[in-house]
């Protein structure tokens, strides 16, 4: 019993990180590479794997909130909602392992 207690928050954070997955496959992958490997659509966009290097992914959850812009044309803005947000960090972090 012991042993479930301590398994559903890393299952938990599994099913976050495959939701978050999900969302970025489909919000981001024409420009984004979002996998462990492979190299962006976009050579102007970081791949995924590589954002932790830059900043703390967990700096991205308000700018998520509020909607994601930048001063080029090609990303649209994007705003998640408060699971989603989870979700998207949670895969991001899964990246750093």
């Amino acid at each position: 019993m012991l042993a479930l207690g301590l398994a559903a928050p890393a299952l938990a954070q599994s099913a976050a990180a495959d939701r978050g997955h999900a969302l970025a496959v489909a919000s981001c992958a024409r420009c984004h590479a979002v996998e462990k490997t492979g190299d962006s659509p976009n050579p102007q966009s970081p791949p995924f794997r590589l954002l932790h290097q830059r900043y703390p992914v967990a700096n991205l959850e308000e700018a998520l909130a509020e909607g994601i812009f930048v001063g080029h044309a090609e990303m649209p803005q994007f705003e998640f909602d408060p699971r989603e947000i989870g979700d998207f960090i949670a895969y991001l972090e899964s990246l750093e392992k």
